[in-house]
Parts: C-alpha cells; sequence; structure tokens
C-alpha cells in the first residue's frame, strides 16, 4: 500500500495504571471497489514489536469474472505476512515463486533489498463468485538483516501448531507464545496467532515486551473496558493481562514482539532505516532494476508521484495503490 511516515516522536508511552496504552481505529480505503482497513502504522504508533504494517482485506466478493488484481510492485526492508479467513490469492514473485494462498496457511516473504511480487486471483476461480478475507502485515527487518538476500517460503495451515482448552481455540502464525512455537522462522523474536474464542473464554497475554490484539470479530474485554471488532489494541509492556471475549465469542489477531531497534521510515512500498535507502530503491524501481515476475511481467504498478512533504505521521494512500 501508498504509506508515507516520518519516523520522529511516533512511540507514546502508556498512561499511569492503564493496561491498555492505545486504540487505534484502522481508516477505511476503497482499492478498485474492494475495501481495506488500515490500523499500522497509525497517527502515534508506527509499529508494534517488529509490526509496522497491519490490513484487513475483507470481508467482500468478487463477482463472476472478477478478482484480486494487485500487479507487480517492489518492497525493500520488510517480510510480507498474508493470512486468509476465507478466499484464496495467488502469489508470483522475481524469484519465481507461484503458489496460491488459501485460509489458514502462511505466506512470508522477504524482501531484504529488494524484490517484486504480484497478487490476484488464478484465472481459474474467476468462473464463479470468489470471497475475500484476511490480514496482510508486514515486519520490518532488523538493521543488520536489511540487506538480506530476498527469500519466499509458504507454510500450509495442517502445520502450524494448534493449541485449544475448549473455550479457545488459537493457531501459532508465527514466533512463540502460550507454550508453543510455530515452524515460521522470524527475522526477530515476535508472536503472531489467530484466536477464536468462545463466549467469556479468557486468553492470557504472552509475556513479550511489546504487545497488541487486532479484534476481527466479536468483542473482548480488558478489566471493565470493552472493544468491539475492528480496533487495534496495544497494551502496557509487562503486566498479566487477559482479554476476556463478549456474549458473542470473539476471534482475534495477537501479534507483537521485542521492540524494534529503531523507527524506521516509509515511502510506499518501502521500509528502512535510512532515508537515503529508500531514495535508492525509488530510483531501482523507475530504471526496472529489481527484475519482472515470471508469468506476471506484462504490467506493473509504476511509482507514486512523491509528495510535497513527508512530517505527518501517516499520509493517505494514493489511489490505485496495491493491498500489499
Amino acid at each position: 500500500m501508498s504509506v508515507e511516515s516520518d519516523p520522529a516522536g511516533v512511540m507514546p508511552e502508556c498512561p499511569d495504571g492503564a493496561p491498555v496504552c492505545q486504540v487505534i481505529l484502522p481508516r477505511t480505503h476503497d482499492i478498485g471497489g474492494f475495501e481495506v482497513r488500515r490500523a499500522l502504522p497509525a497517527k502515534g504508533r508506527q509499529m508494534v514489536g517488529p509490526f509496522i504494517f497491519f490490513d484487513q482485506m475483507g470481508p467482500g466478493e468478487f463477482l463472476t469474472g472478477k478478482g484480486l488484481d494487485v500487479r507487480p510492485h517492489p518492497h525493500i526492508g520488510l517480510s510480507t505476512v498474508t493470512y486468509l479467513f476465507e478466499g484464496e490469492i495467488q502469489h508470483r514473485d522475481t524469484l519465481g515463486s507461484d503458489l496460491s494462498i488459501r485460509p489458514g496457511d502462511v505466506n512470508w516473504m522477504t524482501a531484504g533489498r529488494g524484490i517484486a511480487h504480484s497478487e490476484r486471483t488464478g484465472q481459474a476461480l474467476r468462473n464463479h463468485a470468489n470471497p475475500l478475507y484476511g490480514i496482510q502485515s508486514w515486519v520490518a527487518l532488523p538493521r543488520a538483516q536489511e540487506e538480506a538476500a530476498p527469500a519466499f517460503v509458504h507454510h500450509p495451515a495442517d502445520t502450524l501448531p494448534v493449541i485449544e482448552d475448549g473455550a479457545a481455540r488459537l493457531r501459532l502464525i508465527a514466533g512463540h507464545g502460550w507454550g508453543a512455537r510455530s515452524p515460521v522462522e522470524t527475522p526477530s523474536d515476535l508472536f503472531y496467532a489467530d484466536a477464536i474464542l468462545s463466549p467469556g473464554a479468557l486468553l492470557p497475554l504472552p509475556d513479550h515486551e511489546e504487545r497488541g490484539a487486532y479484534v476481527v470479530e466479536g468483542e473482548v474485554s480488558v478489566g471493565e473496558d470493552r472493544f468491539e471488532a475492528g480496533r487495534m489494541l496495544v497494551f502496557r509492556a509487562g503486566d498479566d493481562l487477559a482479554l476476556r471475549a463478549g456474549p458473542r465469542g470473539a476471534r482475534l489477531l495477537m501479534l507483537g514482539g521485542a521492540a524494534m531497534d529503531g523507527p524506521r521510515h516509509l515511502f510506499w512500498n518501502f521500509v528502512s532505516s535510512s532515508r537515503e535507502r529508500i531514495e535508492q530503491a525509488k530510483a531501482d524501481w523507475k530504471a526496472g532494476r529489481f527484475g519482472t515476475v515470471p508469468g506476471d511481467d506484462k504490467e506493473f504498478i509504476p511509482l507514486p508521484e512523491e509528495r510535497v512533504s513527508v512530517r505527518a505521521a501517516v499520509q493517505a494512500p494514493s489511489a490505485g495503490s496495491p493491498t500489499s
């Protein structure tokens, strides 16, 4: 997505005594008739642990003959993580990867020094209506790994740990928590989980430095405070906290990890600790130095026009932005 952020002054301290430091209301955008809601980066909050971008895609449906068409576009300095509740997306990239992601699977693409990819609804699926509902997030890479070689891994749903206690079911997407560890290798210490809670069920927060929860469906309470779907909650570090599902139950994406080694600059699909490196990435994309995506090399998303100022924490996306 088209994002711009100034890294200065975006990490507020928690109010004294408040278990929930911040409640983020995502901004809604329409991308060619499909709705996304962006929770990160947000005003006053660039990251939760290493998570620097968090978009809810849908729920929505493409009519027969239509589909998701995110043309090839570049990334540097991050890993993209695609996780679906419904639907299917075909991923292709400049490494030659060509895989479909389905509900519960994990596509983890490390951009490192540079990669380009596309995300589409496969042609075979366009002869009927197709739902799409899921989350795309970016994980910022530590400074020492920002120029790592690009890579792509796919983990089917049945390879991920599932923790159940009768009232709660949690799939550990990546990282570690709740006594389990995901097979998805991560560049830094983090946790990322999909939790489904029955009415009244309790879910404790794992012991990580920075912790957040995105309420996908239903509602949850923390102490006496209730939070509805479509909100990201950022919690006080070190507190022994638990979330309680409301009377209709809840579905949550739990995320966080160790605090990042400094803020990041963002422009469009580029993340870096260096503004100069982002300028180089812009020039590389304009000059065609990211390479082409095999099987999807007929079109691409051009570099968006630069804005006059990038001082605001987050600026609105430009028209025609991709979903990643």
